[in-house]
């Protein structure tokens, strides 16, 4: 499952790991990345399992598996073959949410004082390779907190101090306030299906609908699902495959300004002059009045 868990909520703490897999935040008892290549990481366990891992609250550094011995040291080079790695990139380049369950270590302040703890959903926002400490290859996934994710309440403060930490300076004493208020705020967004997205993706395997460009990236490619009538008030266009295009990310800029426009035969007009038919495949069948309303969108 990816995404939230039923019955779960941020800051849930788990005795153990097995209460975690028992509650479905975390499926293995063991393995710190759940996932696969095919259908992306439902979710990860920040532990301290790792040397190379840096975590600071709403942004974590996450050393991909593989390569270590059972003393936690890295004897061999990680590779994005491996199962978990593999679905962190597909996470990436799907902009597939990840669970991530943080685990009582002494390596970092935002870890929870003993137990797991479920700290909500990130998004995997880069990746790339390095050497580590111990001089052998691994793979890091930078992962970050979505905007509605809390960040965890830092339990080993004393340990890691901050700035804001340190006793401020003699005459710049803040005054604080003896009775913070509280506000309640509602925040509404609109749920995007990822499934129609990467459906239509996976149709056109990668490959750009107007310029036919395929972005190779080191475990996969790259591509971006693009609504041509927008779903956001006053648009309100509708969230299915008729509607999406699977473009590069040159071409989904333009389409969203306005500089790319299709007929309703689907030919091309970049910049106001013909460029060509958008290329489609049988089972994708392009939702005609979307089209209309895109063009008519930035008609003048």
């Amino acid at each position: 499952m990816i995404g939230e868990v039923p019955n779960t909520y941020v800051g849930q703490q788990f005795s153990s790991r097995w209460l975690a897999h028992e509650a479905g935040v975390h499926r293995p008892p063991q393995g710190g990345i759940c996932g696969t290549k095919k259908n992306g990481a439902e979710s990860i366990v920040v532990s301290g399992g790792y040397k190379d891992d840096e975590d600071y609250g709403d942004v974590i550094v996450y050393t991909g598996h593989g390569g270590q011995d059972s003393s936690k040291n890295q004897v061999s080079d990680q590779t994005l073959d491996d199962s978990g790695n593999a679905a962190l990139v597909t996470s990436y380049l799907e902009g597939l949410p990840v669970r991530v369950l943080r685990g009582a270590h002494a390596g970092s302040p935002w870890a929870p004082a003993e137990g797991y703890r479920y700290d909500g959903l990130f998004r995997v926002t880069s990746y790339g390779s390095k050497l580590g400490i111990d001089g052998f290859l691994i793979w890091q996934f930078r992962l970050e907190a979505y905007e509605e994710t809390p960040l965890p309440i830092r339990v080993q403060q004393e340990e890691f101090p901050t700035d804001e930490d340190s006793p401020a300076a003699p005459g710049n004493v803040p005054a604080g306030t003896e009775s913070p208020g509280r506000v309640t705020t509602t925040v509404q967004r609109i749920v995007r299906s990822s499934a129609v997205k990467r459906q239509v993706k996976a149709w056109h395997d990668s490959r750009c609908q107007i310029c036919d460009l395929r972005i190779e990236v080191p475990g996969g490619s790259y591509s971006e699902g693009a609504h041509m009538q927008a779903l956001g008030s006053p648009h309100d266009g509708p969230d299915v495959t008729g509607n999406v295009l699977c473009l590069c990310p040159n071409c989904h800029v333009m389409l969203d300004a306005g500089a790319i426009v299709l007929r309703d035969d689907l030919t091309v007009i970049r910049g106001g002059i013909e460029a060509g038919s958008l290329r489609t495949h049988p089972k994708h069948n392009i939702d005609l009045n979307c089209v209309r309303q895109h063009r008519n969108r930035w008609r003048a």
